[in-house]
């Protein structure tokens, strides 16, 4: 290696880099800023315009888009016409490029980003260098990263030169930040609608092509069944607090149906944030969902709603799991327990349990996660050669909005009864029918084709577990369509109804609730989940 070119935007670490570069005797050639930076810290360096021999122009649109940049990336060292070309031109080969692009992802996500803003951190010399060292990665190693400059320093030190397996890594890495950073500019330009010269451009929420930008996080056993293939993959940028942040502790490799049921557990146990709570769901539905004064208590009686459901099934907490509430689970066979720290104790507890999957995910710190706050945040769903987009179904409510719409009034017991089965309805599968009573669920009726059907097997549950749905509290997760639904409820022990409402005969179930003396609140908002 005789000759690196430095070009880098985020400058962290990139002096050090650099120092190491040039006491292995690496020529340094840079550009700009980074140029400056490099000399100002006693490094000798030549800026790329002596080597081109022209100025950086055009504000900096304009200095490494040359044959002496590209040409010494480009060409084959193993084809003696390449070569030849070369000292023909007396153009020089570089062996390392180091670059990182302009920060268009950083730029538009600012409030307030203008069209100029972003147009001027649309790098274009960067990626044109990038996707020349790549292509000849048996050459050139590239760095686009400064996590990147370690691995590389080790093995000059122990070799003189960057490995072939490397720099293949190093090439794959390369074209991957291109493409992120150009379905970054596709998403946002495409996204714009632009009206009369000299207004701001309006920002539609779904862009005109929707770019997917997603880094693999492991390949998996299996799919939903042992006969398809399947990976887990995370968002390039993963909301804090979010499944894909999970460290796993201890267990056998997830699986693609756990991973699933994982998501669903960690999703409803953190719209409890205040106060201890459990989630057990069992093929991607909750079977229990219960709060307490400690993890203990909540787990107890989540559990107590299905028993039968709960063995094998995803455990969520949202507080970190102490012993007491590690031995209760421990009784029962899990498949994967989930929480936001586990103390030395509830490790222990599961040392012996080597099967058992815990998961350890980090709640946001600092107030409310980026789901929580609904910012821009999209649900996607294949379809034949197609893709459904949708915003989060993250909308929340202020308890004084909702409409009690029947001449007997919940009573304040009753209202926090109603407002726990909604939160639980809003993850169960439509149609969703939910028992509630006391923290804790009592009967779970789920993705049924009738309402009727939903509310019938979750008083089935309910029976089953030995559980009394007297004075119970129920959500629906949309409108009753007839009375007969909510019939079905009252019959069942049902004091008092929460749903959103929005059907037509809205005023028929008013008054077959009034007819039955049960208090009905009207949410305005439906929680359909397919």
């Amino acid at each position: 290696m005789t000759t690196a070119l430095i070009s880098v935007s985020d400058k962290t670490g990139i002096v050090e880099f650099a120092r190491e570069l040039h006491q292995a005797g690496v020529k340094l050639l840079s550009t700009g800023g980074t140029a400056k930076l490099l000399a100002d810290a006693g490094l000798p360096v030549t800026e790329v315009a002596e080597v081109t021999g022209f100025p950086e122009m055009l504000d900096g649109r304009v200095k490494t888009l040359h044959p002496r940049v590209h040409g010494g990336l480009l060409a084959r060292r193993d084809v003696p016409a390449h070569m030849a070309a070369l000292k023909e031109h007396g153009i020089d080969t570089i062996e390392l490029l180091v670059v990182n692009l302009y920060p268009f992802e950083a730029t538009v996500a600012k409030a307030g980003c203008t069209l100029e803003d972003a147009i001027e951190n649309i790098d274009i010399g960067g990626p044109a260098m990038v996707r020349s060292a790549a292509k000849n990665w048996n050459d050139v190693a590239v760095l686009t990263d400064a996590s990147q400059y370690a691995q590389v320093l080790a093995e000059l030190k122990a070799e003189g030169k960057v490995s072939r397996t490397t720099r293949f890594k190093l090439a794959v890495d390369a074209f991957n930040r291109i493409s992120q950073y150009d379905g970054a500019i596709s998403d946002y330009l495409s996204a714009l609608e632009l009206g009369a010269e000299g207004e701001q451009p309006k920002q539609n929420l779904f862009p005109g092509q929707s770019n997917g930008r997603f880094v693999k996080i492991q390949d998996l056993r299996y799919g939903e069944n042992s006969h398809q293939q399947a990976a887990f993959y995370r968002d390039l940028y993963p909301a804090p607090g979010s499944l894909a942040t999970a460290r796993q502790l201890q267990g056998k490799e997830l699986s693609y149906n756990n991973i699933a049921d994982a998501d669903a557990a960690w999703e409803c146990v953190k719209s409890f944030a205040d106060v201890p709570a459990c989630v057990i769901v069992k093929h991607a539905n909750p079977c229990g969902v219960a709060v307490g004064a400690d993890v203990a208590e909540a787990y107890a009686k989540a559990f107590k709603t299905d028993p039968t459901s709960a063995f094998g099934g995803i455990i969520a907490f949202n507080r970190p799991l102490d012993k007491a509430g590690a031995e209760l689970v421990a009784k029962q066979f899990v498949e994967v327990l989930i929480a936001p720290g586990f103390t030395e104790e509830a490790r222990a507890v599961f040392a012996s349990k080597v099967n058992t999957r815990l998961l350890h995910i980090e709640l946001p710190r600092g107030g409310a996660s980026a789901w929580e706050q609904g910012l821009n945040l999209m649900d996607a769903k294949r379809v034949g050669s197609g893709l459904l987009l949708q915003t989060a179904d993250n909308r929340d409510f202020d308890p004084a909005d909702l409409k009690v719409v029947t001449t007997l009034q919940p009573t304040e017991q009753q209202m926090q009864d109603l407002l726990f089965a909604w939160k639980v309805a809003k993850f169960v599968k439509s149609n969703a029918i939910v028992f509630c009573g006391g923290g804790m669920t009592l009967g779970v009726g789920a993705g049924q084709m009738s309402r009727i059907d939903s509310a019938r097997i979750a008083s089935i549950k309910a029976e089953n577990a030995q559980l009394t749905l007297q004075g119970s509290a129920v959500a629906s997760d949309a409108f009753f369509p007839f009375r007969d639904g909510l019939d079905v409820v009252v019959d069942a022990g049902a004091s008092c109804v929460i749903q959103p409402g929005g059907s037509v005969r809205d005023d028929e179930v008013i008054a077959a609730a009034n007819e039955r003396g049960i208090a009905m609140v009207f949410t305005g908002t439906r929680h359909f989940r397919h």
